[in-house]
């Protein structure tokens, strides 16, 4: 390895460990990043850290006020909503890829999940639904073959895990999302690519819409809230 290629690891590493830690939520929306915390924790130098924070808050993760350093930013349900109407433009996209691309084995992976999706439900477990929903969405795109869609999507989602779980906890609405997640799933196995985008496209307008609801009603905002503390 050249030296040039050897000094660029250390900000690598730092970086996917400090965007790791805010796309998963171990560092919550508004949290101060103490640059002398950040250096004893990831073991590089400060202006490691501060190449890190400039190409997080390019992302959106963080954000650097005057005189009073980084800080993980917050997405509010407002630019929430417009997070994912730009989702369902690419994952429509992305979805009619898949139906032209999917080979036996994509399409068998897209069935396992499902399979799985519909386990956590009978189980009640509704955070665990959500983490396999999520792994059919990045599946999808893979099965796309396109690159770029799955970079802006990558973005798009790591600022949208305030609202992760939130959706899902809403009473009925797991049914309807594993209905809609088949739906997409199956015309992605039947390589129809307008039902496919269709399908993807109405999934994530429902997502939406369920999203407005809580925002707008905080009775039922705070039994969602409640629910997420609990752990579903």
């Amino acid at each position: 390895m050249s030296e040039r290629a050897s000094a660029r690891v250390p900000t690598e590493v730092a970086y996917e460990r400090l965007r790791a830690q805010i796309v998963t939520g171990r560092l919550t929306a508004n949290q101060r990043l103490v640059e002398a915390d950040l250096v004893a924790e990831l073991g590089v130098s400060r202006a490691t850290i501060r190449s890190v924070l400039a190409r997080l808050e390019y992302e959106g993760l963080t954000v650097r006020e005057y005189n009073h350093g980084a800080r993980v930013r917050m997405v509010s349900a407002d630019e929430a909503v417009e997070i994912l109407q730009v989702r369902s433009a690419l994952e429509g996209l992305g979805a009619r890829l898949a139906a032209v691309h999917a080979d036996d084995e994509d399409i068998a992976k897209l069935r396992a999940i499902r399979v799985g999706m519909l386990q956590r439900i009978e189980e009640g477990d509704l955070l665990g639904y959500s983490d396999q929903n999520s792994r059919l969405h990045k599946l999808v795109i893979v099965t796309s073959r396109h690159t770029v869609i799955r970079r802006l999507i990558d973005g798009l989602n790591a600022q949208m895990v305030r609202f992760q779980y939130r959706t899902i906890l809403v009473p009925g609405r797991p049914q309807e999302s594993l209905a809609e997640h088949t739906g997409v799933i199956e015309a992605i196995a039947a390589h129809d690519a307008d039902a496919a985008e269709a399908a993807m496209r109405h999934h994530l307008s429902q997502v939406t819409c369920t999203l407005r609801t809580i925002t707008n009603d905080p009775q039922q905002q705070a039994s969602v809230m409640q629910m997420t503390r609990r752990g579903g």
